[in-house]
């Protein structure tokens, strides 16, 4: 090997040195943002640690179990969510954790809080396990108000004003996806060093693409515009090739396949969920956070998505997103359909 490729191999952009260049930039930077993230990182390599054995433990009969302290297994969606929630609030920075698995916001006592609301999804698409399809962590971070002492309304905020969001996705590698709100990176997990490498600098999500990812079982229900849209995808009226049908029903997985091939992931309003399925503040917000960072776009039917104020931290919410000019025809195609119904 010459010394050019060794020195390259060797110089390796861990997270941590990558977040660490990042927020050297900003001169009132207190190093709070980094040490909430490797807490984060922490949890995401603990639950790729958890998703590989799960599957071998449910063949081998040890999940449901007593173990040795006497305690009964635990389901991995739960352990997931204990594992993120006590590593958050053990990195003294943050004041408000909202997770899919618990009802009510986590407040952090005082002698442990800092500045920082976590929203997340602890093990998204859990119920695939089984199956072995990818899965994930989905998270966004807000900053607490100046003038607060952390209350509800810290979360409560449109996901424009989110100062970071990512997922950790746990396949046939474990990757994180990141962005601190200058664009988009992804790093990788390598096993043998137990550090996420930058794998994926600066992702831009094409401007077109090739795939749609919906669930079709719903068609049924679905509006005009949607019904139009995915009509267009297969039967196109310009006499270009039909665009291929993706849906893995794993929003992590769905979602960053549409990152990094191009194509409209939806999950639309319909007649069964007039509000949409996906949870606004832990699902919607991230990803249209990411998706709008690759220079994609995230609409919700009437809107850009990260302008929804959430009004309670379960609100679900309608989304189309990926590539601006999927993104574009969506929004065309409502328009349209909302000129003809006034």
């Amino acid at each position: 090997m010459d010394h050019a490729a060794e020195a390259h191999r060797t110089d390796l952009m861990t997270i941590t040195r990558f977040v660490l260049n990042e927020q050297s930039k900003h001169p009132e930077a207190r190093g709070d943002f980094t040490i909430l993230l490797s807490n984060i990182v922490l949890g995401c390599k603990f639950v790729c640690s958890a998703v590989s054995k799960a599957g071998l433990a449910k063949l081998i009969g040890l999940a449901g179990e007593i173990n040795v302290q006497g305690e009964e297994q635990k389901k991995l969606d739960v352990l997931s969510n204990e594992v993120f929630i006590k590593a958050l609030i053990s990195s003294g920075r943050t004041s408000i954790l909202v997770s899919e698995e618990n009802e009510q916001a986590t407040f952090v006592e005082p002698s442990k809080r800092g500045r920082y609301c976590v929203v997340f999804d602890p093990l998204d698409g859990s119920s695939n396990i089984d199956c072995g399809v990818s899965i994930g962590t989905i998270f966004g971070i807000y900053l607490r108000k100046d003038d607060s002492e952390g209350t509800l309304n810290d979360v409560l905020q449109p996901g424009k004003n989110m100062v970071a969001a990512g997922y950790c996705m746990y396949g046939s590698s474990c990757t994180l996806v990141l962005s601190t709100g200058t664009g988009v990176n992804g790093f990788t997990l390598d096993p043998s060093l137990g550090e996420f490498i930058l794998t994926h600098p600066d992702i831009k999500v094409p401007k077109k693409g090739k795939i749609y990812s919906v669930n079709e079982g719903n068609a049924k229900n679905w509006d005009e515009p949607t019904k139009k849209y995915v009509e267009r995808c297969k039967f196109p009226e310009d006499g270009s090739s039909p665009k291929s049908l993706r849906y893995i029903g794993s929003m992590v997985a769905d979602v960053h396949r549409t990152l990094l091939y191009g194509g409209i992931f939806m999950y639309p309003a319909d007649k069964k969920s007039p509000n949409g399925k996906l949870r606004t503040l832990y699902e919607v917000f991230p990803m249209s956070f990411l998706m709008e960072q690759a220079g994609g776009q995230a609409f919700t039917g009437t809107g850009r998505a990260l302008d929804i104020v959430p009004t309670t931290i379960h609100q679900r919410s309608p989304i189309f997103l990926g590539s601006f000019e999927e993104v574009e025809e969506i929004k065309s195609l409502y328009a349209a359909h909302e000129s003809k119904t006034l």
